[in-house]
């Protein structure tokens, strides 16, 4: 029997323990048992997000499900015009819902592996005052790239503008601070740093945000974020829950705060570390201009058949990677630091990569990617 260990930037490794508390007896979603469970799963994503005054929901849906609810519910048509800071998959993905609900926007297209800047989002705000509001990507998964949420978000304060912030594969993994750096609504889905399956939505919705939700009426229904607020008032959900879900969500949830947010990020940023020193050892590149510790980009030299590698990356190792998409496929391959992977865990995948490069003829010393990876633990450690 061979063991797949997950390293795609998600869906990610579950907990074993978190597995078998969503394996107790169903419970009806209209019920106090439920309502309670719902009430303490939004006060403890209250800590996640870093948010004392913001609203926290949790929608049935994969994170798309939030950020179009994000969207439509916060820029009304003939309103409000949003800029929309596209430099991956996911970037493209929220203009594209812009696009298909009618809204006025405007792209601002950049290369893949970079990040917008707050220079950038001043430019395009005074050039164009009518932008009310701005879609960033925190952590672009497509391209493993971080982009300065702080620093953009003193851009759209100072001109009371909307920030909307997709922090998928940001959230509970790296620092985000919703509150500090003043983000008005922020999302999230459970297949990445929650460590679950994928199936729940988390949206952070801030006071300044809910009055401009609040100026018009929603052209969704499923997704319509007032309605989200309407029933957690009575700590309920709108529409049938993904009930079980929501069970492993308190238990992992719980384990954040028992663990502590800043002890999760120092060790997403140590097994990124690891990562990206191990690629250099090897003889690869790091892809991204602004790397994220979420999940690290590795760029493939000439002469290795990617898919391959992955291929015998899960059938001979058990290891899951990621590889690029649309004009990165077959170029770069995506190993994922959330949720449930340690330090272990990444030196075996770093040892499976070299093996499987050398077999491809990549002229490497099998172990000096090991080294440099152990030698970014041990000073970690250390320290």
């Amino acid at each position: 029997m061979k063991k797949t260990r997950l390293f795609t930037p998600g869906p990610v490794m579950i907990p074993e323990d978190v597995m078998l508390h969503m394996a107790q007896p169903m419970e009806h979603h209209r019920t106090s048992f439920y309502r309670d469970m719902l009430a303490d799963v939004t006060e403890h994503l209250k800590y996640m997000f870093q948010t004392e005054h913001a609203d926290c929901l949790v929608l049935t849906g994969s994170g798309t499900c939030a950020g179009e609810a994000a969207i439509v519910s916060s820029i009304h048509k003939g309103m409000n015009k949003a800029l929309n800071l596209s430099g991956g998959k996911f970037g493209e993905r929220w203009g594209k819902i812009c696009k298909a609900f009618e809204l006025d926007y405007t792209d601002h297209v950049m290369d893949w592996g970079t990040s917008a800047t707050a220079e950038t989002v001043t430019k395009l705000m005074d050039a164009d005052p009518a932008i009310d509001t701005v879609i960033c990507v925190h952590s672009e998964t497509s391209t493993a790239t971080l982009t300065d949420i702080e620093a953009i978000a003193k851009v759209t304060q100072a001109r009371d503008a909307v920030l909307i912030v997709d922090c998928i594969t940001s959230c509970g993994c790296i620092p985000f601070k919703f509150d500090e750096w003043g983000i008005d609504i922020a999302f999230t889905g459970s297949q990445k740093a929650m460590m679950l399956p994928p199936g729940l939505a988390f949206a952070c919705v801030s006071p300044k945000a809910w009055r401009r939700i609040d100026k018009a009426p929603c052209h969704a229904f499923y997704n319509d974020l007032k309605a989200h607020r309407k029933a957690i008032r009575s700590w309920d959900n709108p529409y049938t829950p993904a009930n079980t879900l929501v069970l492993g969500l308190q238990k992992v949830l719980h384990g954040f705060k028992e663990r502590g947010l800043e002890n999760i990020w120092k060790e997403t940023h140590m097994l990124a570390e690891a990562t990206r020193s191990a690629a250099k050892a090897l003889g690869l590149g790091v892809y991204s201009k602004s790397p994220a510790d979420s999940v690290t980009a590795i760029t493939i030299p000439d002469g290795i058949d990617e898919g391959k590698l992955r291929k015998r990356m899960r059938s001979e190792h058990g290891m899951q990677i990621a590889g690029g998409q649309d004009d990165l496929k077959g170029k770069i391959i995506r190993i994922g630091h959330m949720g449930y992977v340690d330090a272990s865990d990444t030196l075996a995948v770093i040892a499976a990569l070299e093996l499987e490069l050398k077999l491809q003829g990549h002229n490497i010393e099998l172990g000096s990617g090991l080294k440099a990876a152990q030698e970014v633990i041990f000073k970690a450690t250390q320290g």
